[in-house]
């Protein structure tokens, strides 16, 4: 069985930046209050004329161009996704096209921030069953789209961007050891968008009613978040064979920093082993694994062999984790 391997990797990220400070003009807020209870400093907001799909091509390019693979060799695209151009087409169609690829199986993936583990395993299993042989796997938001600017709890937590893989199917010991995929529904009212599905249709008096806008009840969140990360974390490292000790880089989904530094010691994991970038985006959901990842690579952070652990918690809920040999 051929495993699937990254070969290349690549972001997106907007220009326009959105500080603390800025903030502070927006909605009764501080920056001391941000840092001290998420460690942002600043996220990066897309511009007027810009969507996701966008940012997913341009992720994609940049992973192509480090793989060397033509677009036309790519034959399944996945992306991670809760902010796509449109609730349908899929926005993988929208990037299919933009890369000017005809014919391959392109589709979305809905699992919030951990939309971007879950479609690496969607593209995973096809390769090791042989049905996919080149891979384009992205995570993209433009959560400034759904963000509620009036709730200061959450408009200040959440930034924009897109990452990008591409994976081949190749012998030997290098490439995805394994995914992990959970869910429990009964926590979704704790972190969802009400408006406007089938249940909270498009209507004047949901735009009134802010239904369009992301909900969250943060305290109850953070407390699952940390104990689902660390349970899927030493899931995969325990499917293994391995312990805390191998893994040479931990990149955890970019939530907010304490739950990033409640979940890494509670594993165990040293500074030097944990990547974090939440302090310069923000969450920026699904797309917030695949754009440390490709921080990390251009870099020189990772070598051929080394270790590396993914870990996704996000609304449904849903978590994930993925075990990787460079």
């Amino acid at each position: 069985m051929k495993r699937a391997r990254i070969i290349g990797t690549g972001s997106c990220i907007p220009e326009r930046i959105l500080t603390n400070s800025d903030l502070e003009e927006m909605v009764d807020t501080s920056d001391e209050w941000i840092v001290t209870r998420t460690g942002i400093r600043e996220r990066h907001l897309a511009a007027e004329g810009e969507f996701t799909s966008d940012l997913a091509t341009a992720a994609a390019r940049q992973a192509l161009a480090m793989a060397g693979v033509d677009p036309q060799e790519i034959d399944l695209i996945v992306v991670g996704t809760i902010t796509g151009d449109f609730p349908w087409p899929a926005t993988a169609c929208l990037v299919q096209n933009n890369l000017g690829i005809r014919g391959c199986a392109a589709f979305d993936v809905s699992a919030a921030c951990s939309g971007f583990v879950y479609a690496l395993d969607c593209a995973v299993k096809r390769i090791e069953t042989g049905a996919s042989k080149k891979a384009l796997v992205i995570g993209a938001e433009i959560l400034s789209r759904i963000v509620d600017w009036q709730d200061r709890n959450t408009c200040v937590l959440f930034g924009d961007g897109a990452g990008a893989v591409v994976l081949e199917g190749q012998e030997g010991d290098s490439g995805v050891l394994s995914t992990h995929l959970h869910a429990d529904g009964s926590f979704w009212e704790l972190l969802h968008q009400p408006g406007f599905g089938s249940r909270f249709p498009a209507s004047d008096g949901g735009i009134k009613d802010r239904l369009p806008f992301l909900k969250m009840q943060g305290n109850e969140v953070f407390k699952v978040a940390v104990r689902s990360l660390h349970e899927v974390a030493v899931e995969a490292i325990e499917a293994n064979g391995m312990s805390t000790s191998d893994i040479d880089l931990f990149i955890p989904h970019q939530a907010n920093r304490r739950i990033l530094e409640a979940t890494a010691k509670r594993l165990g994991f040293s500074d030097e082993q944990v990547y974090i970038n939440v302090d310069r985006f923000g969450n920026t959901s699904g797309a917030s694994i695949p754009i440390a990842l490709d921080e990390a690579n251009r870099k020189g952070m990772i070598k051929e062999g080394d270790i590396i652990l993914f870990d996704a918690f996000g609304g449904g809920f849903t978590w994930a984790s993925a075990l990787i040999r460079w």
